[in-house]
């Protein structure tokens, strides 16, 4: 017998209502879990910053641990910001000659922020000037091309290359963060060279007190460059 055209449509909109109500809760529970799953893949991302250079970024001369990257490292750590890891990339006695060579090589770990710190050996060789931007030119270059960000610090010369010199190597680093779009940490040494108490017998590379000014000078430039959540 058929029921009665009122009580069919009344049982229509019934289905029809908890049919809508089902999907909207699916929709709900799906968008809840992406939600969920993204907010976690966020929480547990890793920030892998790489400081590429020579013995001033190894930190030769001073005890393991010490070089003002590993001195970041150790910040960042006791401010339980462990997602940020650090690779200090510096090798004594190299050269912006080196630098795309080893950027290759430390790609493999995906940096995603690079500190390009070169010039010192060349500023004390004497390494013709047009050389040095070429090389650091190339290595900022493959960088960008690679998907890194790039910060760069500045370097300046030994006064008794001459005045000629040491002006046109100082001016490489400001054009390279002009031409690049880079932050420019204009001397990486800024407070410490040249300040006996502050570097080893050498005169050239900072000892455990002229390190740690180092490793503050850096630390309060790269704080802008960090991603939020980090």
């Amino acid at each position: 017998m058929q029921r009665p055209l009122m009580q069919r449509l009344t049982t229509l909109h019934f289905t029809t209502l908890r049919f809508t109500t089902w999907l909207c809760c699916a929709f709900c529970c799906t968008a809840l879990s992406v939600g969920s799953a993204a907010l976690c893949a966020q929480e547990n991302a890793t920030f892998t910053i790489l400081f590429l250079g020579d013995s001033l970024t190894e930190g030769l001369g001073l005890d393991d641990g010490a070089a003002f990257p590993d001195l970041i490292a150790k910040r960042f750590q006791a401010e339980g910001r462990s997602r940020i890891k650090v690779i200090n990339g510096g090798i004594s006695a190299t050269t912006s000659a080196s630098a795309l060579g080893l950027l290759r090589w430390f790609v493999r770990a995906k940096p995603d922020l690079l500190l390009l710190s070169f010039g010192g050996n060349d500023g004390l060789r004497g390494l013709d000037v047009n050389e040095m931007e070429k090389n650091l030119s190339a290595t900022i270059e493959f960088a960008q091309q690679s998907g890194i960000e790039v910060a760069l610090s500045g370097m300046l010369a030994p006064p008794n290359m001459g005045a000629e010199y040491t002006s046109a190597f100082a001016a490489v680093f400001p054009a390279l963060a002009v031409r690049y779009q880079l932050p420019l940490l204009p001397f990486l040494l800024d407070g410490v060279a040249g300040n006996p108490a502050l570097n080893q017998g050498d005169g050239i590379h900072p000892n455990s007190a002229g390190e740690r000014l180092v490793a503050d000078l850096v630390w309060d430039f790269l704080q802008p460059l960090l991603p939020n959540g980090f």
